[in-house]
């Protein structure tokens, strides 16, 4: 293949972006989990899928193995617990702090040059925590989420109207989560905005679904959480910058500035290449989107002081 991409965390959402990058033949993919076999299980079904989908890309499966991921070009971040029964924020925080400052310190070992994409929960606070433990300068370390809610924003969009996705663009900024930016006035179906297409009222409850997009999704599962869509985002990312596309997508990644915001990761337009997050990307915001898109921030804020006060 020629490239190289190491998928931490063998679940469902690093399975199915291991799956998604061989099929679309954008790297040999390494796959490593905690649990003995599981990525080595996960990789063999994968490549006994191979002659099926017609692709010859490899993909290889370690257990707590990280020389695995030497050399890597990309390196997805999916490890980590969700929060349980009877689980605090901070207990969520300090487990998952932990699990991603010892993935990125072995990462980091062995793949220095690599370009970190994160997908862990609470995702712009482990952001931070990746860009601390690794050194790496902000452009190498760039957080899944706006694609992600962007996609629902679209899906949604396009049932609503009865139109082809591909019709579809739609921009959500902030951080992932309640506080999430929608912007329907940047938001178009065939370059037409969706505020000349549907009443205010309708796009309020299209804005509403967007936010609790996976809160939804967990309440259908009831055991688990979306995983198709999130792999999807951060395989898109992934493809941005493996091609050096130069696609503007909407990013977590770190402001010294832009928008009004400093030395905090949110959700922003972004363009990706080979260098990652090349260039963050500042429209023009009504100022109430502006005082939502700092509210989103300031929530971003309240859990990143929770891990400088964890430790």
């Amino acid at each position: 293949m020629g490239k190289k991409v190491t998928v931490v965390g063998a679940g469902n959402v690093g399975a199915t972006a291991a799956m998604r990058l061989a099929e679309k033949e954008l790297a040999d993919v390494v796959l490593i989990d905690v649990l003995e076999g599981i990525p080595a299980g996960k990789a063999l079904d994968l490549m006994e899928a191979a002659p099926v989908e017609k692709h010859d890309s490899k993909i290889t499966g370690a257990t707590a193995d990280y020389s695995a991921a030497k050399d890597s070009d990309i390196v997805i971040i999916t490890a980590g617990i969700p929060r349980k029964p009877g689980m605090s924020r901070d207990d969520l925080l300090t487990t998952n702090m932990g699990i991603m400052k010892s993935v990125v310190t072995e990462i980091t070992k062995v793949a220095p040059d690599s370009i970190l994409i994160i997908v862990s929960n609470p995702l712009d606070a482990m952001c931070h925590v990746a860009m601390n433990a690794s050194g790496f300068p902000k452009e190498r370390v760039i957080g899944m989420a706006g694609v992600l809610d962007s996609a629902r924003f679209r899906t949604f969009i396009a049932m609503e109207l009865n139109v082809s996705v591909e019709n579809t663009h739609a921009f959500v900024l902030g951080g992932h989560g309640d506080t999430m930016v929608p912007l329907p006035r940047y938001s178009t179906v065939a370059g037409i905005p969706i505020t000349e297409l549907m009443s205010p009222e309708r796009i309020d409850a299209l804005v509403e679904r967007t936010r609790n997009g996976g809160a939804e999704i967990v309440g259908l599962l009831k055991t688990g959480s979306a995983y198709y869509a999130p792999a999807s985002a951060a395989v898109e990312m992934a493809e941005a910058i493996l091609k050096d596309k130069k696609k503007i997508l909407p990013c977590a990644v770190y402001l010294g500035g832009e928008y009004g915001i400093n030395n905090l990761f949110i959700g922003v337009p972004v363009k990706l290449g080979e260098k990652g997050a090349e260039q963050v990307i500042e429209i023009e915001l009504t100022e109430d989107e502006s005082k939502a898109l700092h509210a989103s921030a300031a929530a971003v804020q309240g859990l990143v002081d929770d891990i400088n006060r964890l430790g």
